[in-house]
């Protein structure tokens, strides 16, 4: 099977014997995935190290969680990949926090309350969310969750993915009149 190419079913099946503690079905599911999380990773934090640390991390959580899947949350592959965005995006975070004099600019970014994709994955229409947001291109997709569910600038944002600013928020303008149009009745 290529990587191009990723039978969900079988998928479905493996991470059922990973929630059980199945090693060699861990093994096989690395097999058929690893490569394309890190190729997710890799473009998102534009560092082999960290994107080899995210997509060790990321694993890590998906044998931890396996078990936690549903088919409700979308297709397995669907549902790793996003495991794959989230870690890569927590480890860009943090190493930015760790480089950077403004810790304490980014401790108060962070308040504990819902953002507004929070709240909106809450939501009954929660699975349209979710499904319209796959169908945005991974930079629209990444910027967005970025600034609205992480709550970054878009200066921030910039920085964070290493590309211009007129760049990223073109990105999140276009994303977001994709994501009205998916969306609308």
């Amino acid at each position: 099977m290529s990587v191009g190419s990723v039978n969900q079913d079988e998928l479905m099946r493996l991470l059922r014997r990973v929630a059980a503690r199945d090693r060699q079905a861990f093994e096989a599911l690395y097999g058929q995935v690893a490569a394309r999380m890190f190729g997710l990773c890799l473009k998102l934090a534009n560092q082999r190290e960290l994107a080899e640390e995210a997509l060790q991390e990321s694993f890590i959580q998906i044998w931890h969680h396996a078990g936690e899947y549903h088919s409700d949350r979308g297709a397995p592959l669907a549902w790793m990949m996003t495991i794959a965005r989230y870690r890569t995006l927590d480890l860009i975070r943090a190493r930015r926090a760790r480089l950077s004099d403004s810790d304490d600019q980014l401790a108060q970014l962070e308040d504990g309350r819902h953002g507004p994709l929070d709240e909106s994955l809450r939501r009954d229409g929660a699975n349209q969310l979710t499904g319209c947001l796959e169908q945005l291109s991974d930079v629209q997709r990444d910027s967005i969750l970025l600034v609205y569910y992480r709550g970054l600038t878009h200066d921030e944002l910039s920085a964070a993915l290493s590309k211009p600013i007129g760049t990223v928020k073109s990105w999140v303008r276009r994303g977001l009149a994709a994501l009205k149009r998916c969306l609308e009745p």
